[in-house]
């Protein structure tokens, strides 16, 4: 795995950017996505367990959200990851909350610098990381490094909406009244957020296309690559298999 690298600026601004906001992480999420959040998480649950894993890596777990969802609806042993300490913390206490604790581990690093073996698990899951890694490609490079032959690797990102009036809506919704409801929900900490959010996931569309982003699973060894836009376009939700040793 190389020499350990230290937290790149992306990181640390990610730390500080969640710092505060673990107990109500998933209700920002939802707020987001006007509601349809949870749609999108149950999509890539179902990727995983449609591959009857034994061993499955979440990464940027948060409060462990999507790994919960997971032990629901597998009968796999769950590691979720996760950069931010306050966040691993809060999903410590929902794991144990939810009775879990036999089935999931939580780990703080860094998903640029996972610190497991090659081919560990059987699936991988990540939510809402690329806009907070410094290279996308190396960062899926490492993910799918993770994955055992025949396994499965499924994520969920916040996007934009193609189609102009959807787009539109989405532009206002997140630009004016998204940090107003974070401030009114959560305080200085959520209006942070909010202000934040709508043009960090503009910018990352603008410059990573959705195509593009398909041909870096590809480039990492990944098969049978799909995309799909969830809710007109604001959410996307990416799977893939990495291919057998013995296929050829």
């Amino acid at each position: 795995m190389g020499t350990k690298r230290a937290s790149t600026e992306p990181n640390l601004f990610a730390r500080s950017l969640f710092r505060a906001l673990p107990s109500r992480y998933d209700t920002l999420a939802y707020l987001l996505s006007f509601g349809q959040d949870r749609r999108w998480r149950a999509a890539v649950v179902d990727r995983v367990a449609a591959a009857d894993p034994k061993t499955v890596l979440d990464v940027a777990c948060g409060p462990a959200g999507v790994t919960l969802a997971i032990t629901r609806a597998t009968t796999a042993h769950v590691v979720g990851v996760d950069l931010t300490e306050t966040m691993l913390r809060q999903g410590l206490a929902n794991v144990r909350a939810a009775r879990q604790s036999d089935r999931v581990d939580l780990l703080l690093a860094r998903a640029e610098e996972l610190p497991f073996a090659a081919e560990t698990f059987d699936a991988v899951s990540f939510s809402y990381l690329m806009r907070y890694v410094d290279d996308p490609v190396q960062t899926i490079a490492e993910l799918a490094r993770c994955v055992a032959p025949g396994g499965t690797i499924a994520s969920l990102e916040f996007y934009v909406p193609p189609w102009r009036p959807a787009r539109l809506v989405w532009w206002v919704y997140t630009r004016f009244f998204l940090p107003a409801l974070g401030f009114l929900t959560g305080g200085p900490a959520w209006f942070r957020v909010g202000r934040f959010l709508g043009p960090s996931i503009s910018g990352y569309a603008a410059r990573h296309p959705i195509a593009e982003q398909v041909a870096a699973w590809q480039a990492a060894g990944l098969e049978q690559v799909g995309a799909r836009r969830m809710s007109f376009g604001g959410g996307l939700v990416m799977w893939a298999t990495k291919p057998r040793a013995d296929a050829e």
